[in-house]
Parts: C-alpha cells; structure tokens; sequence
C-alpha cells in the first residue's frame, strides 16, 4: 500500500507538473496570435499590392476599350432621321466655341438644324500658339463639324458659306460661297424660325496704320500658318550668306504685341522652339534671337493674381524675353514699328516678325445687325442681349460668345457655357410648344395639371456663368493657374506641376477622342524627336 501511494502521489505530481506547464504556454499562444509575425505581414502587403496591380490593369484594359469603342463609334455614324418639315428651324452662324457647344447639345429630336459657317470645322484656339511652332500639328486642333453634325438624331445641313446679310422682318439670311471653286449659285437665302449668332469677333486693331499689311493675328488657322511660315523665312534669311550684323539682328527680333493669355503662350512657344531646336539646327544664330513682348498696360495677364504676374514676369526675364508695359504702338511699317513709351518719347524697334495678339473687335455682320436695332443695340463693341441671351429688340435671334457685348470676359469657357445652356434653353421652349398643344385637346382635369407644369416650364432661369478658373502657359515647361478655390476664395499656383494641369485641363476640354489622341501623340513626338523644323 505504501509503494502504491507512492506510485500514485508521484503520478499525480507528474499531472500538476505538466498541467501547470501547458497552462504556462496558454498565454504565450494568445500572444502570438493577437501580434501578427513578420511574414503574415509581408503576405498582407503582397496581397495589398496585387490588388492594386490589378486594378490598375483592369483601369487600363477598361480605358483603351472605351476609347476604342468612341473612335468606333466615331467612323460609324447611325443612321438619321429627315428633317421634319412640322419642327421650327434653328439657323446656327458660326463653327467657333459658342455655336459649336450649342451644336453639341442641342436636341434635335426638337428642331430641324442649319449650320452656316465659312469655315466646316471647330478650331480648338487655346492650343493654336503651339501650332505655330510645330509643338502639335494644326489638324489636331481641328474637329470638323460634320463629325459632330453626323451624330445627332435627325439630319443637320451644314453649309460652308459666310452670312452676308440677315433680315429679322422676313427671318431670311443671305448666304455667299466665299470658296475658291465655286459652282453656278455663289450666292443663297435661308428661312429661319429661330437664328443663333455665334460668329465671333475679329482681332482689333485700334485703328493703328501697318497692323493688317505686316503684321500676323493669332486667332484661325492661316493666322497660325502664316506666323511659321514667316518665322522660318526670317530664320533663313538671317543665315543667308553676306548679310550685315545690323540686318541679321533685324530679322532675329521677334516682337509680340499684346500681354494676355494669348500673346504670353505665343512668346513662351516661340523662346521653346529656339531653346530646344534652333540651338542644334542653327546653332550660329541661336545667341542672336530676341524676343520682345509690348503691352499698353500696366502688366501682362490682367486677369490674374499680382502674384502670378509677377511670376510671369520673373520667368520670363529668365528665359530673356523683354517685356515692354505701359507702351503703344503708333505705327506699323515693313521693317520697324513705332511706339510710344510710359515716359512720352517716341521710339523705333526694328523687327523681322510682328504678331499681333490685342483685342477683339465686332464683325462687318454684328455691325450691320446691330443698325437694324437701333432703339435697343447702343454699344458698339457687340450685340446686347439680355439674361436669357436673346438679342434686346428681338423675339427670334439669340446670339453668344465674343458676337455679344456683356460683362463676361471674351473666352472661351463663357462661349462654351452659353452655347451649352441656350440648347437646354431651346429644349425648354420645346417642351413648351408640345404642352400648350396639349391642352388644346386636354379634358378639363387634365388641363389644371398640365397648365401648372407649364408655368414650371415657362419659368426660364437666366443665364449663370460659372467660373472655372484661368490657365496660361509661360514656357519651359510652366505654368501659371487662377483657379477659384482654396483658403482664400482663390488658388494661385505655378511652375512644372501646374504645366501638367494645364495640358490635362486641355486635353479633357477637346471635344472628341479622336483630338484627344491626335494632340497626346504630338506631345510625346515633339519630346522624343523634336519639332519640325522645315518652312511649311
């Protein structure tokens, strides 16, 4: 009996041993469970990866796919319907931003369409200065307005011609083919229901003697194609055998007149294109070019921040430009021009090419329009029109963009508003004209509902412009940005960054894929095998 207790007390202190030495490891197998080890980690961290490898992937596959799908779309057009002779008419002037924007937009599922244009396409202006030097190629810029026109629901005539007169009374417009090759008829009239001027303005010169017999606009595309011609004639003759210093340094001096986005992007282009490609191809007169920017202002970018005009300014005195403010141009002659400095001496600068890129001014048509109102057209610098962009003294014509004379700034961005918010306007007056046919034949309850959605309908907001901000590039591979949010109301910001802004802001502001592939291919060209050089 005493071996057996023995026995069994030495068992029993064997169990409590090894049950008090598997308790002492519980507590260290929840400590290894709640802290995760290294690799379980690593494996989280690969997993984490691989899905954003993933997704990426899928991002990718999914964005080409539906960019094959739009050009696709794009070369195979439906099939319309005919204009229905039942639907008012819509008479659109112009192919410019306004216009075209309300092209866009506009239902015509409601109306039947005329475009009347003497250009057929839609020029993407705020990329045309690097046209001029072979950054992108002219025809990226370009949309032509069938392309648009063909994907309406029901037919839109689009005729190449230029207005030449309108007739509010009889709402008939008088259309020319201003083409070279020109067919038995030069000339036509066109009914109207409905007119939209939207045929923009014309570079003013201020009345200053010389500007259109020698100098070059920036605003169509012969503009920019005269402009490199040009440049190039200059560049070449200034390396032609035996000519004079004086001469060369003539023909080297490039002169802007005109200190807003669209003067400052041609200079900031132009001193690129010496940098980056007269530098290896004409390397003896690469330290002989001059650049000279003129502004009858006191700064350059009126519309933006101080702080941003003084950043354009410092950058510019980096890249050698000369920036001459608070200085006219009295005259314009073949070799020099005369100008009128801040302290009243008068001053000639010899120069081989002149841009002229000021401001705006009416078109021979605007003017002739505005005569026919004389009652309510009293300013001269466009048409007046009122909250819902309908010209003042008519019930009929509407007009938008530069055509027009309101408070808005002459841009882009307002054209493109208005344009689309007068096809929701025209869609509103369409839902109109159905209801109150409507209630014609409508039964006695049906008219009281119906009459109450038509006073909904008949409450027409006023046109909003909603401002997106303001871009400008400066060159070197910068740019400045007035954008209307941050701490202060307003985000001023510049340098490389804000370059990369600028271009995506571009690039989603062209109306189609087909530009926005045309002028990403350009970029990524010009960066690996320069601009092209030759005169054409």
């Amino acid at each position: 009996m005493q071996s057996l207790s023995k026995t069994l007390g030495g068992a029993i202190v064997r169990n409590s041993t090894r049950l008090s030495y598997r308790q002492s490891r519980v507590p260290q197998r929840r400590f290894y469970v709640s802290e995760p080890s290294t690799t379980t980690v690593a494996v989280k961290t690969l997993t984490k990866w691989s899905i954003l490898k993933n997704s990426a992937k899928l991002g990718l596959v999914a964005g080409i796919a539906y960019g094959c799908y739009e050009m696709y779309v794009q070369r195979h057009p439906h099939v319309q319907n005919e204009m229905d002779p039942e639907k008012k008419t819509i008479v659109i002037l112009g192919s410019g931003w306004a216009s075209t924007s309300f092209l866009k937009d506009i239902d015509t599922d409601d109306y039947n369409v005329v475009v009347v244009s003497p250009r057929n396409y839609f020029l993407f202006t705020p990329l045309l200065p690097e046209t001029t030097v072979g950054t992108i190629d002219i025809r990226s810029v370009i949309e032509p307005t069938r392309f648009i026109a063909r994907h309406k629901s029901r037919t839109v005539n689009v005729i190449e011609a230029e207005c030449t007169q309108i007739d509010p009374e009889k709402k008939l417009i008088t259309i020319a083919d201003n083409s070279d090759v020109k067919g038995n008829h030069a000339t036509s009239t066109l009914s109207y229901d409905y007119l939209v001027v939207g045929i923009g303005a014309m570079s003013a010169t201020f009345g200053v003697k010389g500007v259109e017999e020698y100098g070059c606009f920036l605003k169509e595309v012969w503009d920019a194609q005269k402009i490199r011609t040009k440049l190039m004639d200059c560049i070449e003759t200034a390396a032609f055998p035996n000519q004079t210093p004086e001469e060369i340094d003539r023909l080297l001096h490039m002169v802007v007149v005109g200190g807003g986005p669209t003067g400052i992007e041609y200079a900031a282009e132009l001193h690129d294109f010496l940098v980056d490609d007269l530098t290896a191809w004409y390397p003896e007169l690469a330290g002989k070019v001059k650049i000279t920017l003129i502004e009858a202002l006191p700064n350059v970018l009126p519309a933006f921040s101080k702080k941003l005009i003084d950043y354009t300014e410092s950058t510019f005195k980096e890249q050698n430009i000369s920036i001459h403010t608070q200085t006219m141009v009295r005259e314009v002659r073949e070799r020099d021009i005369e100008v009128k400095r801040p302290d009243g001496t008068v001053d000639n600068i010899p120069y081989g090419l002149l841009v002229w890129a000021t401001g705006n001014t009416a078109r021979p048509l605007i003017r002739d329009l505005m005569q026919k109102f004389p009652e309510t057209q009293l300013v001269r610098r466009g048409l007046a029109v009122d909250e819902w962009l309908r010209l003042d003294g008519s019930q009929d014509i509407y007009a938008l963009g530069d055509a027009t004379a309101t408070r808005y700034a002459p841009t882009a961005q307002v054209a493109a508003q208005q344009g689309k918010y007068l096809a929701r306007l025209f869609k509103q007056l369409a839902n109109r004209d159905a209801l109150e046919l409507e209630l014609e034949d409508a039964s006695d309850e049906e008219k009281v509902k119906k009459e109450r959605k038509l006073r909904k309908i008949k409450d027409i907001r006023p046109f909003q412009y909603s401002h997106q901000g303001s871009l400008c590039y400066i060159g070197s591979d910068k740019a400045v940005a007035d954008l209307p949010f941050g701490p202060g109301g307003n985000l001023a910001s510049g340098g490389v960054a804000t370059f990369a802004f600028w271009r995506s802001a571009y690039i989603s502001s062209l109306f189609s894929t087909r530009n926005r592939a045309l002028v990403i291919t350009d970029w990524l060209k010009k960066t690996a095998l320069g601009r092209d050089i030759s005169r054409e």
